[in-house]
């Protein structure tokens, strides 16, 4: 067969997109001969999003794919936060706080995944009120959802939110905020190569930044797709190419050479912490580590320290053309047909016949050359990423020959029994026992032996092949690593014997005095405790360690969803924010009070001089709570919640005396009030009898656990609506002061007859 008749390569589209997403790539290729294909018929796959399992193992050095299994170790904004936070954690233990690899590391803002890290993040914004906050979708792209909010406590206790630190200090161009896309390439993982486009765009806010319009998205976020929609802006999208982005630093003074140097380290980070990932999934999947290969769009936030901040890492990112020509679109698009021109030439994808199959330093030598507007970041001959890499697989290790590898233990005990020796991990409390050889491969390596002499001893004590005992030299060291027992050897700085900080957290006791009774309440101790020691004030009796048969007890504790509540015995609530922890506890402490033949009403409360009105209030609505309060401090009167209403032929309403937050409080013990005052959002016309009160008041009241009312307690509560008058008000303080007034001007003191009352409603 003749070189012309050769059948030509072949290209498979495929994923969810859009036909630009494809365009530079199909144009590349059809440029070069190719035709398109199908998932059954390809040497090159381009798809969107992520492919199917099968595509993987279709993979091989002719056969590449653009993505690699275990990418969301990177691309899934909750899980690049725990890749990065893993190394962290491992250089801080290794090398302690103050070590500059630790300090190069803090170059990611502090993100906490939902909801399995919400006490934390409350914790943390307790502690930190100036820090400002963006909520985000870990899995989604576009900018959707993503928004920046004012109180973290009140983030979605639900998966697929991350809370992240905002950094609040962004640099600016003509005073707007931007981001700079940056494109990533991690042309293979066996062994690793990193590279990243020299080109690429800083991609501006349509608005000039505020930081006190935090509700502004087209000040706050810089993504075409949201700035797009800002019909007000005269440039809603604009796009600056990386080489003018660099010249106008220089214009302002600015050394873009050192920028760009800390966001070459800190790209080259990022995409080593997603490795070990990616190379266990890859695995798992069957595919070829030298058919994939991925790129990424990487978001670097720089801020007005000229400091990088990586904030994200982009699957698939967009090819499409977003800004107007005569912003940014006609170099967008050069740009971009370069990238992906580029990328095919470097990952060697249009020579599938010449693709190697072992890649080593001949190899990577071809890679270079042909690796256009690509800079190399990994392996660097300028800079040693050992410490952060971990360890390095055998394909790795051969292309730096330069650089013996040398290892140590890393918090581990050694045990001696005679001729056996075994292995303690005090961080995981992993016994491991040696055989013989395992047991002479870890001595070496307490020796300080490098990981190369190693295998010439080993070679000169066996028969076996080279390539052999390398393999299973190699095979051993990764099973400890992975365990944690090792740790690079590092002659410059003594290791550090440290796990890293730990977030403890310790409880504190209080004691509630209500209805007659004492409780002991336990809550983590922090911003919850403040909290409810705010709230309960009035009610708290004192603190420290109680005999616990004499109170009944409730407990705050911290969950994977947030906090739950339990009185020891089962769990009361569940799923908690920051702020619902004292009206889950309320209710809990209703909830006792009531009982057979009583049920509790959770109304408020208005207690002024001899005179008490009961409101019926949503305790939730805290613009209506709000209105309360000014209303109580414009009468001089005081505000309590909750009241239990015994079945009697009197129909006696006992205050149970829940403070309401932000208002003044007292004690009252009045037994009867003067009329009942239904707060409404709008105007009712609705007659204003007993059973109109009565259905107003049904969903405030109950008996026991939140059940419904028994036939005698109904009759005491429709007794009760037959005994005090209804009123109506809405809720804004102008018409709630007028009604109250006007209600105590009639009825200035107790009503010694019960009676019904047909009144004017106030306000309505």
């Amino acid at each position: 067969m003749t070189l012309s008749s050769c059948p030509p390569n072949t290209f498979w589209l495929s994923g969810q997109r859009h036909a630009e997403q494809d365009h530079f790539f199909r144009q590349t290729l059809e440029a070069r001969g190719w035709q398109p294909g199908d998932k059954n018929d390809w040497q090159a796959a381009w798809v969107t999003g992520m492919p199917p399992k099968a595509a993987f193992q279709a993979t091989s050095p002719q056969h590449k794919m653009n993505h690699i299994p275990g990418n969301a170790a990177l691309t899934i904004k909750s899980r690049l936060h725990d890749s990065l936070n893993r190394m962290h954690k491992r250089i801080l233990a290794q090398y302690g706080e103050d070590h500059s690899y630790t300090q190069r590391l803090a170059f990611f803002p502090r993100a906490y995944e939902m909801p399995r890290d919400y006490p934390a993040l409350v914790e943390d914004a307790a502690a930190n009120p100036h820090k400002g906050w963006i909520l985000k979708p870990t899995n989604a792209s576009k900018g959707q959802g993503v928004r920046v909010i004012k109180d973290p406590s009140e983030a979605p206790l639900a998966p697929n939110w991350l809370v992240q630190e905002y950094i609040g200090n962004p640099h600016t161009i003509r005073g707007h905020k931007y981001v700079l896309r940056l494109y990533l390439l991690i042309a293979g993982i066996e062994p690793v190569r990193i590279y990243l486009y020299r080109q690429g765009f800083a991609k501006l806010a349509s608005a000039p930044w505020d930081p006190d319009d935090s509700d502004n998205v087209y000040s706050q976020l810089t993504n075409p797709d949201i700035n797009a929609l800002n019909e007000d802006a005269e440039v809603p999208v604009e796009f600056i190419d990386l080489d003018r982005y660099r010249q106008w630093l220089r214009k302002q003074g600015h050394d873009d050479a050192a920028l760009f140097a800390q966001i070459h380290d800190l790209a080259t980070l990022t995409a080593l912490s997603g490795v070990d990932a990616m190379r266990a999934r890859s695995r798992d999947a069957g595919a070829d580590p030298l058919g994939c290969y991925e790129l990424i769009g990487l978001d670097c936030l720089v801020d007005d320290q000229l400091k990088p901040w990586i904030l994200e890492c982009n699957l698939s990112p967009s090819l499409g053309i977003c800004a107007r020509p005569e912003h940014g679109g006609i170099v967008e698009e050069e740009v971009k047909a370069s990238l992906v021109s580029d990328m095919i030439s470097l990952t060697g994808l249009d020579r599938p016949d010449q693709a190697p199959r072992q890649f080593d330093a001949a190899a990577l030598t071809a890679e270079h050359q042909r690796a256009g507007n690509f800079a190399t970041l990994y392996p660097n001959a300028a800079i040693d990423y050992t410490p952060f890499a971990g360890l390095p697989s055998l394909a790795d290790s051969r292309l730096t020959p330069e650089r013996p590898l040398a290892l140590r233990a890393h918090q581990v005990s050694e045990l001696f029994d005679n001729d056996q020796m075994a292995l303690y991990q005090h961080d995981s409390g992993r016994f491991i026992q040696l055989n013989d050889s395992a047991a002479l491969i870890w001595l070496l390596l307490g020796e300080g032996q490098s990981v190369r002499a190693i295998v010439e001893q080993l070679q000169a004590m066996s028969d076996a092949p080279r390539q052999q005992i390398e393999q299973d030299l190699w095979a051993t060291l990764e099973t400890w690593h992975q365990y944690g027992l090792l740790a690079p050897a590092d002659s410059t700085s003594p290791p550090k014997q440290r796990t890293g900080r730990r977030r403890l957290v310790s409880s504190q006791a209080m004691t509630l005095t209500f209805a007659g009774q004492q409780w002991r309440l336990n809550a983590p101790e922090g911003p919850v405790t403040d909290c409810l020691q705010a709230h309960f004030r009035p009610l708290l009796a004192g603190h420290g360690a109680l005999d616990a048969d004499r109170f009944l007890s409730l407990a705050v504790l911290e969950s994977t969803n947030g906090y739950c509540l339990t009185d020891g015995v089962r769990i009361l609530r569940s799923r908690l924010h920051l702020n619902e922890i004292s009206s889950a506890i309320e209710h809990a402490l209703l909830n006792h009070a009531a009982g057979e033949n009583t049920c509790v009403i959770d109304l408020v409360l208005l207690n002024s001089g001899q005179q008490q009105l009961a409101l019926l209030a949503p305790l939730k609505d805290t613009d209506c709570l709000a209105s309360l309060s000014e209303v109580a401090d414009r009468l001089g009167a005081t505000l309590t919640h909750g009241a239990r209403l015994e079945s009697s032929a009197t129909a006696a309403l006992a205050p149970l005396n829940l403070p309401v937050a932000d208002a003044s409080f007292a004690v009252e013990n009045h037994c009867q009030p003067i009329a009942l005052l239904a707060l409404m959002p709008e105007a009712a016309a609705a007659e204003k009898g007993p059973l109109t009160a009565l259905s107003l008041l049904l969903p405030y009241a109950f008996q026991g656990q939140g059940s419904t009312l028994d036939e005698q307690t109904l009759s005491t509560l429709h007794t009760f609506c037959q005994q005090v008058p209804l009123h109506l008000s809405l809720r804004d303080p102008t018409s709630l002061e007028k009604a109250c007034r006007e209600v105590l001007a009639i009825a200035p003191t107790f009503p010694t007859t019960p009676a019904w009352k047909e009144m004017t409603p106030t306000g309505v």
